[in-house]
Order: structure tokens, then sequence, then C-alpha cells
């Protein structure tokens, strides 16, 4: 059975917490992937930069909406998440626009299981970590790619 470390890129490009966004965004575009690993010093995952992460830059807020009860100003929003919003739609740095302790896989994981991930949560970028530490990147492209590696079904 495959699993993510045989299909996984070994080779990963990443970013910092502290990397601006115009560069990771740079590197998005220009390396034609779809989600960056976030890393420290020590190699240790802190969070994926994705493109979905950056285009909520220019996404509009509403105003939230509120209703009264008892003479009082109920609001039907989550201001906790609104910031949260807001943070990223401003964010100057990585660590403000990244989706921290992102859903990770381990090199033993089977390809069965990184698929389903990938589909059930709409992910196209999944880590591959050992002890916190990033190893490797799988994609859908990745996973695509074993597709060709199979015999053809007869109908």
């Amino acid at each position: 059975m495959l699993t993510a470390k045989d299909i996984m890129t070994k080779d990963v490009i990443t970013v910092s917490p502290d990397t601006e966004i115009s560069k990771a965004t740079r590197l998005l575009l220009e390396k034609r992937i779809n989600g960056l690993p976030v890393v420290d010093e020590k190699g240790e995952l802190k969070g994926i930069l994705c493109q979905s992460d950056l285009i909520v830059q220019q996404k509009k807020f509403p105003i939230p909406s509120f209703f009264t009860f008892l003479d009082g100003f109920i609001p039907l929003t989550s201001m906790k998440q609104l910031e949260k919003e807001v943070q990223k739609a401003a964010a100057a740095t990585v660590s403000h626009a990244m989706t921290a302790n992102p859903v990770t896989v381990s090199p033993d994981t089977g390809i069965s299981g990184v698929a389903a991930l990938m589909v059930d949560r709409n992910f196209h970028t999944l880590p591959v970590t050992e002890k916190g530490k990033l190893v490797g990147i799988v994609g859908k492209e990745d996973v695509l790619r074993t597709l060709l590696n199979q015999p053809e079904k007869e109908e």
C-alpha cells in the first residue's frame, strides 16, 4: 500500500512566521503551489499559508447584524470570528494570515487516508510531519499521479 512518504515532496518550500505577505504571495504564484508550510527556526510546523488565506484580503466584511431583546442589542455574529477575519485581511506577515495548527498526516498515512482528508475537508495541501517536524508535503497532484501508475481497468 502506498503511503504519504511514497508520494510526498521532500524538498519543501517553506516560509517563517515573520515572512512578509508579499514575499509569500510571490512564492505561491511563481512556484505554482497552493500552500506554504510555516516553520520556525527548529523546523517545527507552526501553520500553513494557502492561497485562500490570502484571498481573504480581498474580501469585504459585512457589518455585524444586531437584534434587540429586552431593550438590549445582541450581535448575531461572533466578535472573535470577525476579529480573526479582520486580522487576516490586514496581515502584513505570514503569522497573521496563516492557519495555525494545520491538519497534518504522518509519513505512514495511507493514500486512501490522505485522499479522504483532501476530499472531506477540501484540502489541497497536507503537511507531512514526524514528531512535530515537517518532513514533506502532499498535494492533490501527488495523489492524482498515483492513478497513472495503476493498471487500467478493463470495461
